[in-house]
């Protein structure tokens, strides 16, 4: 395959190879960015309306006003769609995640503490301002079953649940936490969080979203240290 062929296409999920029209930069690029995006949002509002497993890709397309078989020139199935979807806020989680994580290997008192887990109050702040749709499908879908096209935000569950655990087991090492099981308080912490986050996007009557990140710190360390 030539250079300039091998720029055009880029690999599905599937290892289907989806082609990329004109050169990266160039009028049919943006097109099919626009396109893309185009089915991005549509999809996004019916998942978030439905359910993911309750639309299908003509329902997708029809929102989009485009061909059904166009779909496929973009994504290689609805999977795919949903990881693409939801990448960015992936991202963004497991960054704050990994990076507190390792924060926490040193945080031998509790303004180490709060500092560590002030991150994490932090992105997720950010994550509702900038990327509200995404955070709203993510608490819809994550736990249900880990079927279909909702899989993607199944296997980041049970990321966030993997990263609450270490942190949590790392936590009470300090004695900063308490000795109380592990899955037991990082549960706790997780389900707290995803119900003030829903709060947050159903406009419910919680205060200052800003101070939000804050709260939501003191809660979690005065309510369960040691």
């Amino acid at each position: 395959m030539s250079s300039a062929r091998a720029k055009r296409e880029v690999t599905s999920p599937k290892g289907m190879a989806l082609k990329r029209p004109g050169p990266p930069g160039g009028v049919r690029d943006t097109n099919r960015l626009k396109k893309s995006q185009a089915i991005r949002d549509a999809a996004l509002l019916l998942f978030l309306e439905r359910g993911i497993e309750g639309v299908s890709v003509d329902d997708i397309m029809k929102a989009a006003k485009m061909a059904k078989g166009s779909f496929y020139r973009y994504f290689a199935d609805q999977t795919a769609l949903v990881d693409d979807l939801m990448s960015e806020t992936k991202r963004v989680m497991v960054d704050a995640l990994e990076a507190t994580s390792s924060d926490l290997e040193t945080a031998a008192t509790r303004d180490t503490q709060v500092r560590a887990y002030k991150r994490i109050g932090e992105v997720l702040a950010t994550l509702l301002l900038e990327h509200p749709g995404e955070v709203r499908l993510y608490l819809q879908e994550s736990r249900a079953p880990a079927v279909g096209a909702r899989k993607p935000i199944i296997d980041l569950a049970a990321l966030v649940t993997r990263y609450a655990l270490e942190m949590t087991t790392k936590a009470q090492q300090h004695r900063i936490l308490k000795p109380i099981p592990v899955s037991v308080s990082a549960l706790s912490v997780v389900g707290a969080t995803e119900r003030l986050l829903l709060a947050v996007l159903q406009g419910e009557d919680i205060g200052d979203v800003l101070e939000v990140p804050a709260a939501l710190t003191t809660l979690i360390l005065d309510g369960l240290k040691a």
